[in-house]
């Protein structure tokens, strides 16, 4: 199941135990569902419960490892805007997929059509990265910017503790 798809859609809110849950696996990934169950106080099958529910409504996606692109030698994170052909959505989505530096598309509001954020090893292999971009067809025009930092990392941290 990717990001993007859900096997249930629903408003319910998270309560104070899914929070917990899931603060703890955001700090602790590799922890089991007996490890779970001893440090939040509940019993084991309320936590496989908890998380076949959560995984059910999409809001637990999978347990993927936190990795360091800069660490696997892309130490270079770029931001795209595209505008791309009337009606060519899904085949320039599935272009930018085949580009193995393209890390995430989203389709937007506002200037351009799609948001990428894609990474290289150096300036020159952006430019490649970029070339490969402009070459999908249905991409029409094309704006990058190179991320200096990342003051705020991608997080959900924040949400959760709202929650508890």
């Amino acid at each position: 199941m990717t990001s993007g798809e859900h096997l249930e859609h629903s408003d319910q809110p998270l309560d104070v135990l899914d929070a917990r849950l899931l603060l703890l696996l955001t700090d602790e990934p590799r922890l089991g569902v007996l490890e779970c169950s001893r440090r939040l106080g509940v019993a084991r099958g309320t936590v496989q419960a908890r998380l076949d529910r959560l995984v059910g409504r999409g809001v637990l996606t999978g347990f993927p490892p936190a990795l360091d692109l800069a660490a696997m030698g892309y130490s270079l994170t770029a931001f795209a805007v595209l505008e791309i052909a009337q009606g060519r959505r899904q085949e320039v989505s599935n272009g930018l997929a085949a580009i193995n530096e393209v890390c995430e598309v989203h389709a937007t509001t506002g200037q351009g059509d799609l948001f990428v954020r894609m990474v290289a090893r150096s300036n020159a292999d952006l430019q490649r990265v970029i070339d490969e971009m402009v070459d999908v067809p249905g991409v029409e025009r094309l704006s990058t910017s190179i991320a200096l930092s990342t003051p705020v990392p991608p997080r959900v941290r924040p949400l959760l503790e709202r929650i508890t």
